[in-house]
């Protein structure tokens, strides 16, 4: 049986290329690519002369059925997408179910990824997190997707076109208010890089005068836990308060910890802070 090689390729930097995703490319006799002229670009920087076959989403159905019947006659296949990791928001799932039916091997080469690149960058939480893709454009398809995407309790990392993140920050604080924490992560690994982080409402208003250009990933912090009671919520204060934390420390974890809107959470801190003897800072 032969191999489908599934190969994660730099998401903007060449420089993030692996020794073997260059090694598999070179060796096999075929390899499956989003964009022909886009790979060639990565292949004469690493010396590859492979042949590459054009694979997307509008000829997906027949590009499967031909690389099958490589597979078939025992010959390995290599994927990449137009960037990143295969698969991931782009074609190629098909030819991976029919690939394992026949029981072929496949086999990820990994390497860079924008939804970790940008998760683990955000300042978020990382232990558990959703990855929702791009949102529909319109009606129901849309807003069943923004309500699940506010309301699962972790993290999530969504794709969002330039010219539409600024609507997508607006429908997210519609449905969640603006204190959930956002981080929206611009044109990963290449020079102007960049993260705009804080809360829904801070960062709908910095793109509301900066416009959008490049690649973009959004994270957004899970539905915090129900609201905790205020009793509870001043007993935290205090043992943060006591192992030595400032009062604007202590309103920044309790708002992160409890989902309390970051005003109250700061009443929260300095009524603590008082009845315990500290100085508010």
């Amino acid at each position: 049986m032969a191999t489908l090689y599934l190969v994660s390729t730099p998401i903007g930097n060449l420089g993030d290329m692996t020794y073997r995703a260059v090694e598999v490319l070179a060796s096999v006799p075929h390899v499956l690519a989003e964009d022909t002229r886009r790979a060639g670009i990565l292949f004469r920087r690493y010396g590859i002369d492979t042949p590459r076959t054009s694979f997307h989403e509008h000829n997906e159905a027949a590009r499967t059925v031909t690389a099958l019947a490589w597979l078939e006659a025992g010959e390995d296949i290599a994927i990449v997408s137009d960037a990143g990791t295969p698969l991931v928001s782009d074609p190629g799932a098909r030819l991976v179910r029919g690939a394992l039916d026949a029981g072929h091997s496949v086999v990820p080469i990994p390497g860079a990824s924008a939804v970790l690149a940008a998760l683990v960058a955000s300042g978020l939480e990382t232990d558990a997190f959703a990855f929702l893709g791009f949102a529909p454009r319109t009606g129901r398809a849309r807003s069943e997707w923004l309500e699940r995407a506010t309301t699962v309790p972790f993290t999530v990392v969504l794709y969002e076109a330039p010219g539409r993140v600024g609507r997508l920050l607006a429908d997210l604080q519609t449905r969640c208010g603006g204190e959930r924490a956002v981080a929206v992560a611009r044109e990963l690994t290449k020079l102007h890089e960049t993260f705009v982080r804080g809360t829904l409402a801070e960062v709908s208003a910095y793109y509301e005068n900066s416009p959008v250009r490049g690649e973009v990933v959004v994270v957004l912090a899970g539905r915090p836990a129900e609201v905790a009671s205020t009793g509870t919520a001043l007993a935290l204060a205090g043992q943060l308060l006591r192992e030595g934390r400032r009062t604007s420390a202590v309103a920044r974890e309790l708002a992160r910890r409890l989902g309390l809107p970051r005003n109250e959470a700061y009443e929260i801190a300095l009524a603590a802070s008082a009845e315990g003897g500290g100085e508010p800072t």
